[in-house]
C-alpha cells in the first residue's frame, strides 16, 4: 500500500472578500482526493507554520453548509502575515522544511499576491535544490489585480463591484444640493490602477465619476484644475477618483505631503491622504465646497456585496491548483485565462511561478484616454463581466453571517 501524504495550506498579504472561496476550493479538492490524507491550515501564513501553529482542516472538507459559507466569508479565515523569505539559504528554510516532514506534507498551497508568490517560488526552489518531493502550488488572490501572467486576479472583481456600488451612491449623495462641490474618492492602488479604474463602471444616469486618475499617467495639479474648470461650466456638483498612489512628474505621490513614510517589510510604503490633499486644494483654488472620502479596506472586506464571476472563479483557482498539484505540478501558479467576452467565459491554467512572483501587471495605456484623466471603453469592456451575478448573503440577527476560525486560547 502506498504511503498517504498530507497538504496544507496557508493565506498570505492582505485579505479579500474572496480569498475564502479559494480556501473552499482547495479544501474541498483534498478532501476528494483518495491520493491525500489530511489538510492543514496555518495559522497566519508561513510565519504561523514555522511556529507549528497548525489546524486540520480535513472536517470542513465534506460539511457544504461550511464550506458555502466560507466561500462568503471576507478576510482570511486562517489569518494573514507579511513574512519576506530570505533570499540564500538560512535555518529558517531548515525549519520550514522539518515542519513540512514532520506533518507528512507532500502538497503546498498559498493563497496570496505577488510577494507570497515570491515565498512559493523560493521554496519551490529549495525542495529542488535538496531534492524534496513536495508540490508547491500558489494561488492568485489581490484586490489590487496586478498579478502578471493571469487575466485577472481572484478578490478583483468583487472589490471593483463594491466601488462601482459605493462610488455610484456617493455621486448620488453629492447631488443633492444645488451647489458648487467636488467630492474626491480616494481608491487603493499604489503602482496599479485596476480598483481605480473600476469606479467608471458606477456611471448611470448622470452620476459620476467626472474623473478618473490612475498612478500609471502622471497627476498635474495645473490639469486637475483646468479639468475641474471645464466641467464645472455645466455640472454642479463633480465626482473625482484617484488611486492612492497617484504621482507627479517628479516621481513623488500626491499623497506625500501628508505621508508618514512608513514602509513594511517588502519596502512599500503605507499610502493616504490623497483625497484629503486635492480636498483642500479644490476649496482654496475655487471656492467650492470639498469633500475627500477614503474607502480603505471596506473595499476588501465588503461581503455583503459579493461578485457571482468572482467568488466562482476564486473557488475554482483553488479546486484547480489541488488537481495540478496531484499531476505532480510544482512551482506553479494558477491562473484565469480569459476564453471569450460576450458571453463571458473563463478557464484555469498553470502558469509557471516565475512569472509572477515580485512583479506588477499595471493598466495597460490603451484603457487610459489620452488625456490620462478617464478610462476607455476597452477597459469597460475589461472589468463589466467580472462584478457581474449577486451571491445570496446569509444573515443572522440582522447581519452578514461568517464563518470564524476558533482558535485555542
Amino acid at each position: 500500500m502506498n504511503e498517504m501524504y498530507n497538504a496544507i495550506v496557508g493565506q498570505s498579504g492582505g485579505p479579500t472578500a474572496a480569498i475564502n472561496a479559494s480556501l473552499a476550493g482547495v479544501i474541498k479538492k483534498t478532501c476528494e482526493s483518495e491520493k491525500i490524507g489530511k489538510i492543514f491550515g496555518m495559522l497566519n501564513g508561513i510565519s504561523g507554520m514555522m511556529e507549528e501553529r497548525i489546524v486540520d482542516l480535513s472536517s470542513l472538507g465534506s460539511d457544504e453548509d461550511k464550506l458555502s459559507l466560507l466561500s462568503k466569508t471576507p478576510a482570511s479565515f486562517l489569518g494573514s502575515c507579511r513574512f519576506k523569505l530570505p533570499e540564500e539559504d538560512s535555518p529558517i528554510y531548515d525549519r520550514i522544511f522539518d515542519v513540512l516532514e514532520k506533518y507528512q506534507i507532500r502538497y503546498f498551497f498559498y493563497i496570496g499576491g505577488n510577494d507570497s508568490m515570491d515565498t512559493v517560488l523560493k521554496l519551490s526552489a529549495f525542495a529542488l535544490k535538496k531534492g524534496k518531493d513536495i508540490r508547491f502550488v500558489g494561488v492568485p488572490k489581490t484586490i489590487d489585480n496586478d498579478l502578471p501572467g493571469t487575466d485577472h486576479t481572484p478578490g478583483f472583481g468583487s472589490a471593483a463591484k463594491y466601488i462601482a456600488s459605493t462610488v455610484r451612491e456617493i455621486s448620488a449623495d453629492s447631488a443633492v444640493y444645488n451647489v458648487n462641490s467636488v467630492t474626491v474618492i480616494e481608491i487603493m492602488g499604489r503602482n496599479a490602477g485596476w480598483l481605480t479604474g473600476a469606479s467608471a463602471l458606477a456611471r448611470y444616469k448622470g452620476l459620476g465619476p467626472d474623473l478618473i486618475y490612475l498612478p500609471e499617467h502622471t497627476f498635474h495639479f495645473s490639469q486637475f484644475y483646468d479639468d475641474i474648470a471645464k466641467i464645472s461650466k455645466n455640472k454642479k456638483n463633480i465626482v473625482v477618483a484617484i488611486s492612492e498612489g497617484a504621482r507627479t512628474k517628479d516621481g513623488k505621490y500626491v499623497c506625500e505631503a501628508v505621508s508618514n513614510g512608513i514602509v513594511d517589510v517588502f519596502g512599500h510604503k503605507y499610502l493616504g491622504g490623497t483625497a484629503r490633499v486635492l480636498e483642500g486644494f479644490v476649496r482654496k483654488k475655487f471656492g467650492f465646497k470639498a469633500r475627500g472620502i477614503e474607502l480603505n479596506v471596506s473595499q476588501r472586506c465588503a461581503g455583503h456585496l459579493l461578485s457571482k464571476t468572482d467568488i466562482s472563479e476564486s473557488f475554482q483557482v483553488g479546486s484547480s491548483a489541488v488537481e495540478l498539484a496531484l499531476k505532480g505540478k510544482t512551482g506553479i501558479m494558477t491562473a484565469i485565462a480569459r476564453m471569450s467576452n460576450a458571453p463571458y467565459r473563463s478557464e484555469c491554467v498553470a502558469v509557471d511561478i516565475a512569472a509572477a512572483a515580485n512583479q506588477e501587471k499595471t493598466v495597460p495605456r490603451h484603457f487610459i484616454s489620452e488625456r490620462g484623466n478617464d478610462v476607455t471603453e476597452d477597459f469597460i469592456q475589461y472589468a463589466a463581466p467580472l462584478i457581474a451575478g449577486e451571491v445570496p448573503v446569509e444573515f443572522e440577527n440582522g447581519l452578514p453571517k461568517m464563518l470564524v476560525l476558533e482558535k485555542e486560547a
